[in-house]
């Protein structure tokens, strides 16, 4: 059985022996999409700004081209994240389509070969909040999961750390009708990089259930069922969902206020139960996604009325830590990094 000090931190070193359950001595930071709060999203910068800053792993949404490659976007729509709507030869391309229950327009991965694709820039997704990272618009191309890959492994040989990557299956019931399933295609991509394995620097995650099973029987790697606050297919408000997760995965990502709750003053209460019952079934917690910017804060830890401007985020990132995970993602890596390093006595 994988104990919670072989999940928390085998993620940074080639093989361990499975110990009883303990407090890791360091939770990891997860670049959430990369430095994705100073850099376009997804994006070779995003990445390597986010190891600068001290990142233990870099995360990549992963969905398919039409010839079947892994690329890196947060959705297949790609009209908010590119400059796809400026190139002509690609406007027939727009279309409406129902993606997972939700009727979307746009123009979408799975029209476009990986070469057309490559063709394409990235731009930061939400310009009014992070106009510093907006200014890196049409720098970069779409990239490939193994790109992402390449670059941890040479960012590791560089600095002399382990830099994992955390992808994220996007839709994959979704691609499988299209005949694209991704969950073969992410364990095959894995296999030839020599990172199949339960102690390599991989966490393989996902907001459905049965891909993750399905995964189970591909692959080797470490597996994080993710949850949201809203509507999910599991239960994570109880000590008994929570074991049934654990049949299937080996960690938790839940939506950060699943750990540590916003009171309805808009501060900051009390722990949850889910990391002890998490600890308790044997997974990892890394709750998401912790941002600097008041509009994605509690009343309480803004500062000022500039929805941009930074708030009290350091108070979010301390209670993530006190409360006793094994990591989280931040779209501030060096936040994270600061905070976690430097705790107040």
């Amino acid at each position: 059985m994988i104990t919670r000090r072989t999940l928390a931190t085998t993620a940074m070193a080639a093989a361990v022996t499975p110990a009883l359950a303990q407090p890791a001595k360091k939770p990891l930071v997860i670049a959430h999409r990369g430095a994705s709060g100073e850099r376009p999203e997804h994006t070779i910068m995003a990445y390597r700004l986010a190891i600068e800053e001290g990142a233990d792993f870099i995360e990549p949404d992963c969905v398919v081209s039409k010839d079947g490659e892994l690329v890196v976007r947060h959705e297949n729509e790609i009209g908010g994240t590119t400059d796809v709507a400026s190139h002509p030869e690609f406007a027939a391309r727009k279309a409406e389509k129902i993606v997972d229950g939700e009727k979307i327009s746009g123009w979408f991965t799975e029209d476009f070969t990986l070469a057309e694709l490559k063709t394409l820039r990235a731009r930061e997704r939400l310009p009014a909040l992070r106009m510093g990272s907006a200014t890196f618009d049409g720098r970069e191309p779409i990239i490939t999961y193994q790109e992402v890959i390449d670059l941890a492994k040479a960012e590791s040989h560089r600095t002399g750390r382990t830099i994992g990557t955390y992808p994220e299956m996007k839709h994959p019931t979704y691609f499988a009708a299209l005949g694209l399933p991704i969950e073969k295609r992410l364990a095959d991509t894995l296999k030839r990089n020599g990172l199949d394995s339960p102690t390599a620097p991989v966490f393989v995650q996902c907001f459905e259930v049965e891909p993750l099973k399905v995964y189970r029987k591909l692959g080797r790697c470490r597996r994080v069922m993710l949850v949201s606050q809203g509507a999910a297919p599991v239960d994570v408000k109880s000590q008994a969902g929570i074991k049934a997760i654990a049949a299937f995965a080996e960690g938790l990502g839940a939506e950060w206020p699943l750990v540590v709750p916003i009171t309805p003053e808009g501060g900051l209460g009390a722990p949850t139960g889910l990391v002890g019952w998490a600890h308790a079934a044997g997974m990892a917690v890394h709750p998401w996604t912790v941002r600097a910017e008041n509009a994605f804060l509690p009343a309480k830890l803004k500062r000022g009325t500039n929805p941009a401007d930074h708030g009290e985020v350091e108070q979010v990132y301390r209670a993530i830590y006190a409360a006793g995970v094994d990591g989280l993602f931040s779209d501030f890596p060096a936040l994270a990094v600061r905070a976690r390093d430097n705790p107040r006595d």
